[in-house]
């Protein structure tokens, strides 16, 4: 995979390319399982509620779905059972869509959607979402990416799954 292609959620592992990027944030635990599953911890400071509110509002998500060198995002979703998602990121020289259906809407605990890209070699995997209340003002997110057809691929999905839960705890604490 070439420079210019690598950019799938965040690039390169371990190449940094905004400020927050290459950082682990307090709480954070990143982990690969195997090399098909990604698992990324985050306590964050908010409600469940409004974790969930986030990753089910697609005006918001297209502030903080924007990992590595990508510089905005196109976000339809249908949230619900079986309705669609649609992420399109845009970086300087690139163009990476996204798609996928969910699987799973717990409010405010649980979200599942599958998620399928070039990166994926167009076959679906899963993301999951869970919302776990630590206090009544934070919680943690844990989102799993399973089903990750190639460990290079898996590299640069923690890699940008990373740097979205920093964007989003960012945008969080900015509101």
């Amino acid at each position: 995979m070439d420079d210019e292609n690598a950019c799938l959620l965040g690039g390169k592992a371990g190449r940094s390319r905004t400020s927050y990027c290459g950082k682990e944030e307090k709480g954070t635990v990143l982990a690969t399982d195997s090399d098909n599953k990604v698992v990324i911890r985050r306590q964050i400071r908010a409600t469940r509620q409004e974790l969930f509110d986030e990753w089910t509002d697609p005006e918001g998500m297209r502030e903080w779905m924007c990992p590595g060198n990508i510089v905005s995002a196109e976000v339809q979703m249908d949230p619900c059972v079986g309705g669609r998602l649609v992420i399109v990121m845009r970086g300087p020289t690139e163009v990476v869509e996204h798609r996928g259906e969910f699987t799973v809407f717990d409010p405010p605990s649980k979200l599942a959607f599958t998620w399928i890209a070039k990166s994926t070699d167009l076959h679906s995997t899963l993301v999951t979402v869970e919302f776990l209340q630590v206090s009544p003002t934070e919680s943690e997110l844990v989102l799993t990416h399973s089903e990750i057809p190639r460990k290079e691929v898996s590299n640069q999905y923690q890699s940008g799954w990373g740097q979205i839960i920093s964007r989003l705890e960012q945008y969080l604490g900015e509101r």
